[in-house]
């Protein structure tokens, strides 16, 4: 099922490969949220709430299983390449899809910068002969080449590097439990005594927990692209329905299961900020080259990162341009359905040449420039998920008055849970505008946010007139 037609005429264009399997697909949605935001980045969840992240990780993990919930509700009954643009634009209007779509793939091509500076800076210092400069053009063209061929290889570059990190992380899960019972070499039991002593469970109360949420959230962020990715294989409706089943539990148990063991084998507070937990909870329970082993997966993170929103932003201004809402030269698709055919490859060389710009800025101007266009996607993803929970309360009630046949994956409840996750989101957001730290992102967002609108509304006005 390709993209239904829009609430507009859209521009023809020509058809995507599909090029993904099954298998591609599922590792994608088990793979694509684990990066440094959990091996490095939980560091600092840890540091505010204690213990206590687990519960910290719990709601804002459920926080995003229920939009993924959502999303895959809609994607599996109306498959499109431009996921929840496309089913923003059907249930509320032009303006939400060209919006949400926008400020999506502004989002991923600033993150992109981030991702691979990090990169480039583990590189740099494995071989410091390099440049750091040389290596993040070595990335960038690396995967801009995967990305200009079959669909194919941006599947076999994702599953494998997701099968490395859910083998660390499953390894880890494991060596933790076993420290916890004494049941490694040369180790005594640690029992649960850290998870209740120096402070107690709450040291900081649920004021930290609430902290750690702000923390932690947008460490599940990067889920959406199973359901771009779903339109390019050859039953979109079948394999996104199975993605979300198989991928939103797991990544709950990951992330929650990784930061029990983390906080029970160690007291919270031997933990740093900016420091990865993994390599302090490895390297006390006498893994040898803890720190190393960490950074290669954590370089690995990074690059499946920087692959995927490269592939997931080039699909999103692809679809924009489908319906009208980018250049119509975006629209090229390279010749034929096998081999290297169905690409949008003029798609792919737009995002990866505003990326290099990103790139550039994070290199030459980290805290002025770039920390302006960072901090002003900074809670796009918060917006994107509420978009996603507002489409789906409008097109749950289509789908069961015209296609309740299409409708293979429910949300839960609905429409109670649809309701519970928009306030919960906007709880964050408001938790955030009173956090020093983050008061920036939001302000910032909301400036890029308005900005877009603004925009919509112009294009809006101008197609009445």
């Amino acid at each position: 099922m390709h993209d239904a037609p829009p609430t507009h005429s859209p521009v023809r264009s020509e058809p995507l490969a599909h090029g993904l399997k099954q298998r591609h697909l599922t590792m994608l949605g088990l793979g694509g949220v684990i990066g440094a935001g959990l091996f490095v980045g939980s560091g600092a969840g840890i540091a505010v709430a204690g213990p206590a992240v687990v519960v910290s990780y719990l709601i804002a993990g459920v926080l995003a299983m229920l939009v993924m919930r959502m999303l895959g509700e809609m994607s599996a009954a109306m498959p499109a390449s431009g996921s929840f643009s496309v089913h923003a634009e059907r249930a509320l209007g032009r303006w939400a899809g060209f919006s949400v779509g926008w400020l999506y793939w502004f989002m991923l091509v600033v993150v992109l910068a981030v991702e691979a500076t990090a990169a480039a800076q583990i590189a740099h210092a494995w071989v410091p002969a390099v440049d750091q400069w040389l290596w993040v053009l070595l990335f960038m063209v690396v995967f801009t080449v995967a990305n200009l061929t079959a669909v194919k290889n941006f599947g076999e570059f994702e599953f494998w590097f997701a099968a490395l990190k859910v083998a660390a992380i499953v390894a880890f899960l494991v060596l933790g439990l076993l420290a916890v019972f004494g049941i490694l070499p040369d180790t005594d039991p640690v029992g649960l005594a850290n998870l209740t002593g120096q402070g107690g469970f709450l040291p900081n109360g649920w004021d930290g927990v609430v902290s750690g949420v702000l923390t932690v959230v947008f460490a599940f962020g990067g889920l959406e692209v199973v359901t771009i990715a779903a339109a390019e294989t050859d039953d979109p409706a079948r394999a996104v329905g199975r993605a979300v089943r198989s991928a939103v539990v797991r990544i709950l148990f990951f992330y929650v299961g990784s930061m029990l063991v983390i906080v029970t084998v160690l007291p919270w507070t031997a933990q740093q900020a900016g420091l990865s937990p993994y390599v302090k909870v490895l390297d006390s329970i006498g893994v040898p080259s803890a720190g190393q082993i960490m950074n290669i997966v954590v370089f690995v993170a990074l690059l499946s990162a920087l692959n995927a929103n490269l592939y997931g932003s080039s699909r999103m201004i692809f679809s924009l341009a489908e319906r009208g809402e980018a250049p119509r030269g975006l629209l090229k698709v390279s010749g034929g359905q096998s081999g290297g055919g169905g690409v949008p490859r003029r798609a792919v060389l737009a995002s990866v040449a505003f990326g290099f710009v990103s790139v550039l800025l994070n290199l030459e101007w980290p805290d002025t420039v770039f920390l302006y266009m960072l901090n002003s996607v900074g809670a796009v993803l918060l917006f994107v998920w509420g978009l996603i929970a507002a489409s789906q309360l409008r097109l749950r009630r289509r789908l069961e008055r015209e296609a309740p046949d299409a409708l293979a994956l429910r949300m839960w409840c609905f429409p109670y849970l649809t309701w519970v996750t928009l306030a919960g989101l906007l709880a964050v957001l408001l938790l955030m505008l009173t956090d020093d730290a983050a008061r920036p992102q939001v302000l910032w967002s909301a400036g890029a946010t308005g900005l877009v609108l603004l925009v919509a509304a112009v294009r809006e006005l101008r197609t009445k007139v």
